[in-house]
């Protein structure tokens, strides 16, 4: 304690820089409360902008939905069928060249039955939305059209035009 000489705690976090703290002592306290909507991370809102969109359609279609589970995925591994011209099967919804989700039906995992599920491409989405409220509304869009083809209707089915 007497020796004049100061200690410094150094942590490596997994991103592999290095953090200084220099009393040892860490934060003081939490930066912000968990209920501020600033607390959340970027997936965190999304996948809440994804349950919100979906409450939707649920509501009205949630009879028929039982048997399908709603994922999101940070950027899509699948490629076009033609390369060439950009094609995409019927289960994908895409803008252009890329994917923004992928209907994977029902199925066989490792012996196991799969659900039929939705899953939606996190970052290629937020990059199409201007703000907050375009994403969620092409959130929903891109549901509804995944809905569509899950159940085999048309897309003003599931969620009809105002009249």
């Amino acid at each position: 304690m007497g020796t004049g000489r100061r200690e410094h705690l150094i942590r490596r976090p997994r991103g592999g820089s290095r953090l200084r703290d220099r009393r040892g002592r860490g934060l003081r306290g939490i930066l912000l409360p968990s209920y501020v909507p600033a607390a959340a991370s970027r997936s965190q809102s999304f996948d809440a902008a994804v349950l919100e969109a979906f409450a939707a359609i649920d509501v009205r279609w949630h009879d028929r939905l039982t048997d399908l589970d709603i994922a999101v995925d940070e950027i899509p591994r699948i490629l076009p069928r033609d390369p060439e011209s950009v094609s995409w099967p019927e289960d994908v919804t895409a803008d252009g060249a890329v994917p923004l989700a992928r209907l994977v039906p029902i199925g066989m995992d490792r012996g196991q039955a799969t659900r039929a599920r939705i899953v939606l491409f996190r970052r290629p989405i937020e990059a199409r939305a201007k703000h907050e409220e375009d994403l969620l509304d092409l959130i929903h869009e891109i549901l509804v059209q995944q809905v569509a083809v899950h159940l085999g209707v048309d897309e003003d089915t599931i969620d009809p035009p105002p009249e």
